[in-house]
């Protein structure tokens, strides 16, 4: 798992759209990085909460290569969330936001083995970065 904020890369540059799930309880902010994505070419939804999201993932298994999930949300969290997703065997990669985490919740997030964890707030051209790596 890799924790860093910048990421270097060609902003804007989709070579392989993903299809994304975006889980976040903020309903601003999903807006606004479902314009963004969308924009760069990729697949967006979206999810008000982690129940949401789950309840989306578990109708169709296969329809996001993605998720991109805040932790301090309703219903289950973040980490309640990748908890019950491993349990699936969701095989998509998973990109944490949040704007503050313990050590403890970082941890379970490694063990958990998310592919970033992101501190809010995330700016378009550093997740337009970090989507080229994937």
């Amino acid at each position: 798992m890799n924790n860093h904020a910048t990421i270097p890369g060609s902003a804007g540059t989709v070579t392989h759209p993903l299809r994304i799930l975006y889980a976040d309880d903020m309903r601003e902010l999903r807006c606004l990085l479902e314009v963004t994505l969308r924009r760069d070419g990729h697949t967006v939804a979206t999810a008000a909460d982690g129940r949401e999201a789950l309840e989306q993932i578990t109708a169709a298994p296969d329809a996001f290569n993605l998720l991109i999930t805040d932790h301090h949300m309703p219903c289950l969290n973040g980490l309640e969330l990748v908890c019950r997703l491993r349990t699936l065997c969701f095989t998509g990669r998973i990109i944490v936001f949040s704007s503050e985490l313990d050590d403890e919740v970082r941890e379970a997030y490694r063990r958990l083995q998310v592919d970033y964890i992101l501190p809010k707030p995330i700016f378009p051209q550093t997740l337009r970065a970090l989507l080229a790596t994937l």
